[in-house]
């Protein structure tokens, strides 16, 4: 009997030790019930003690960034475009006494946190054009500043009311319901449509102004040049007629003589046939042997 008493005894030890001592992780609150109240919150990692079940009894819940990836939704944005929105946040517990009161579970926390964030996304959006979200343009996108306020704004319930700081709010994806896209994709190629006519308007008359130019700077060089050439012929033939001059008060005889020449070599080839009379002062070198005096027979 008194070995039996013994057993007993060493196992009800055994049991109360067992449920009295337990480790506490630095990534762990611990709370601990009396009677299924709220008596004690441990946050300190190491070993601790409390009285030992049924009396206390023990729940842990982590201190870890955790992240809840919901189903995406679909909105309304301020100019009545419909677009789905898939998105995550990133959560932990600041408060383990208000989240267990408030919200008990992870699951229920994230269910909650998801409808809270959501309802705020849709007012966010709802003050916005699409082209806030989603343009070529980079000044008109207030993405990162839509987020940041829908992550103060979800803060001020989030904390106050559950003990639940929500770190970070972020947009995977955004895109337009199966139904839209046929009519938005065909809205889109109409604007690029127009945006390329506009550029190829825009492009030709470029060229017509550029071809314009070029004609008129073709025209301006063409002008001085020619200017320029007669400019330079006028003083050739004034230099060549200085110098004719010059030849004709040395030797008049002899420079009429050279320019008749010339006058024959210009005018008269192997088939010309000119008729003119005895007296013609151009044929006078053939029937005089020199200039003012008559040789002929």
């Amino acid at each position: 009997m008194k070995k039996i008493i013994i057993i007993i005894l060493i196992l009800l030890g055994i049991y109360l030790v067992a449920t009295s001592m337990f480790a506490v992780d630095e990534s762990q609150y611990v709370l601990i019930f009396q009677f299924g109240r709220i008596v004690k919150v441990i946050d300190k990692p190491g070993l601790h003690w409390k009285l030992p079940e049924p009396i206390q009894t023990k729940l842990t819940l982590s201190k870890k960034l955790l992240l809840y990836d919901p189903a995406g939704a679909e909105f309304l944005t301020g100019d009545k475009k419909s677009i789905v929105v898939n998105y995550f946040l990133s959560w932990k517990i600041i408060d383990p006494v208000k989240f267990f009161k408030t919200l008990k579970s992870k699951i229920t926390a994230e269910a909650t946190l998801g409808d809270i964030v959501a309802s705020e996304i849709g007012v966010a959006l709802g003050n916005y054009p699409l082209t806030a979200f989603l343009s070529t343009k980079p000044e008109e996108i207030k993405i990162h500043k839509v987020l940041k306020d829908i992550l103060e704004k979800t803060n001020k319930e989030t904390i106050a009311k559950y003990g639940v700081k929500i770190v970070d709010v972020e947009i995977k994806r955004l895109y337009f319901p199966e139904e839209n896209k046929p009519a938005v994709f065909a809205r889109m190629y109409s604007e690029r449509e127009r945006i390329a006519t506009k550029y190829r308007s825009e492009g030709q008359e470029q060229a017509r102004k550029i071809k314009a130019d070029a004609e008129y700077q073709k025209k301006l060089i063409l002008s001085e040049a020619y200017k320029k050439a007669e400019k330079i012929k006028g003083e050739g033939d004034a230099l060549s007629l200085k110098i004719y001059a010059k030849a004709y008060q040395k030797d008049p005889e002899f420079y009429e003589f050279l320019r008749t020449l010339q006058a024959y070599e210009k005018t008269l080839g192997k088939k010309t046939t000119v008729i003119l009379s005895k007296d013609s002062k151009f044929m006078e070198l053939f029937f005089k042997g020199g200039f003012g005096k008559d040789e002929t027979r």
